[in-house]
Order: C-alpha cells, then sequence, then structure tokens
C-alpha cells in the first residue's frame, strides 16, 4: 500500500492534467465525443494506443462520420472482430445522426452518470459496462464510475480488494466489484477515476486513456 500511495503522489500532478484534458474533450463538438464511444467500441481485447491511432485515421479521412462497415475494418485492424466492430461503429452513428449531425451530447444525463451509462449499455451496440464506463471518463464523467478491464482487475486483486479475478463479469458482479473499488478508494483517499490511471500507468508504463 504505501507503495501505491508513493507512486501516487510521483504521478498525481500529470493524472489530474490528464484528466482535466477528459473534462476539456466534452467541451468540444459531438464529432469528437462520437470519436471517443468509437474509440472504447474498439479497446476490449486490444492495444489502445493502436485503437487511438485507428481512431485518429478514420476521422481524418471522413469514415468514421461516413464509411461503412467494409470500408472502416481494414483500418482498425488493432481491434479483435473487426467486421463486428465495424458494424458498431456504424450502428452507434445512425443512432446520434439527426437531420446529418451528430447529437450524442443529449443522450448524456451530466447530474446522472448511472443513468446514462445505463442508456448506453442498452442501446449501444458492442458497448457493455465497461465500455460504457470507459467512455464517460475520457469524456470527464468518471469520478465515481469503475473501468474494470484486466489491469484494474489484476490490480485490484494484488491489493485484496478482490479475491480472484471473474472469468466474466454480470451486470451484478461488476456493480458488486465497483462498490468494493469506490470503498478502497475512500480508504486510501484516491479518487476513482485518478486511481485508474494509476493503475493502468503503472501496468504500461504510462499515463494514457
Amino acid at each position: 500500500m504505501k507503495e501505491l500511495l508513493r507512486d501516487y503522489s510521483k504521478k498525481k500532478e500529470e493524472i489530474k492534467n490528464r484528466l482535466k484534458d477528459f473534462e476539456d474533450s466534452y467541451k468540444k463538438d459531438d464529432k469528437h465525443v462520437f470519436s471517443e464511444l468509437c474509440f472504447c467500441i474498439l479497446t476490449p481485447q486490444a492495444e489502445a494506443v493502436e485503437c487511438d491511432k485507428a481512431i485518429k485515421e478514420l476521422k481524418a479521412n471522413g469514415l468514421l462520420f461516413n464509411g461503412r462497415p467494409k470500408a472502416i475494418s481494414p483500418y482498425i485492424k488493432a481491434a479483435r472482430f473487426l467486421n463486428k466492430k465495424a458494424e458498431f461503429i456504424v450502428n452507434a452513428r445512425e443512432l446520434f445522426k439527426k437531420n446529418g449531425c451528430f447529437s450524442i451530447k443529449d443522450c448524456i444525463d451530466q447530474k446522472d452518470v448511472f443513468k446514462t451509462r445505463e442508456w448506453l449499455v442498452g442501446n449501444v451496440k458492442g458497448i457493455g459496462y465497461k465500455e460504457a464506463s470507459h467512455f464517460l471518463r475520457n469524456i470527464g464523467f468518471g469520478k465515481d464510475i469503475a473501468i474494470l478491464d484486466v489491469h484494474i482487475l489484476k490490480n485490484l486483486k494484488n491489493h485484496g480488494v478482490i479475491k480472484k479475478i471473474p472469468k466474466s463479469l454480470t451486470k451484478r458482479e461488476y456493480l458488486n466489484i465497483e462498490n468494493k473499488l469506490r470503498e478502497f478508494c475512500k480508504k486510501i483517499n484516491i479518487p476513482m477515476d485518478e486511481l485508474d490511471l494509476l493503475f493502468w500507468s503503472r501496468e504500461t508504463g504510462f499515463i494514457f486513456k
């Protein structure tokens, strides 16, 4: 625990600056917010940095906002099940498109992140609790939600928050572990979104998203 707190002390300023970047990203247009959602669609079982590169390339060539699945899939080779995820991107785009414009912000309740997460999980194909939480954190609404990916679960086990890493996460199990993480954060006095970036950096060597 002492090592974790020392590491947090060293990285605290960088972590807070990164979270400020996430908050600022929501102030950008709906297309930017939508691109963050697409990034989170790609990331399961894939390298986040490569997925980010793919999204940037798709934005640059216009395919993220206009391309069909067959045109998108060659650019997302970093993602597993790339053809299916290309379909998820197009499905999400159509969901948020109104009169030729993206209106994803209309679906985000800034006062109730949990309500928004439930809506995303229930309406956006390819988005589960982890991906919805990841997306919301990346646009500045992650203070009280957990992104339970393999890096986080591994660290939670190492710190005794959970006894074992579950093979799969049902909604009930996800929320149960999230509550345990919330209590752990209160105990060590590190906000959830900051601890997520700290754990991620300890596994990868850098702070990303």
